[in-house]
């Protein structure tokens, strides 16, 4: 019984961090470029590489894994700190 519940929590961490980056990648998508540099944070490109790298190496080494506890960490950084100060930017703002 341990067994079973053990791979249950598993395959939850693996399937939410992977859906934390991905999160993470199509926010970034979608955001205007300018709103990162007028947010005072790095580029649209950077974070794009970021969250992509992070989810790829969810998808294909885990959380658990040498890279994967970085790779949740980037996502983590980028939905804690970076998509709140570029979300408070409105689109329509001139000051870009």
């Amino acid at each position: 019984m341990g067994s079973s519940f053990d791979g249950f929590v598993y395959t939850l961490v693996n399937y939410g961090t992977l859906a934390l980056a991905v999160w993470a990648f199509v926010d970034a998508v979608i955001r205007p470029a300018a709103a990162f540099t007028a947010a005072g944070k790095l580029s649209k490109p950077a974070w794009l590489a970021i969250t992509g790298i992070a989810a790829l190496l969810l998808w294909s080494m885990g959380p658990l894994s040498f890279l994967g506890l970085p790779a949740v960490v980037a996502a983590v950084v980028y939905l804690v700190d970076v998509r709140p100060a570029v979300r408070s930017l409105k689109r329509g703002n001139n000051s870009w």
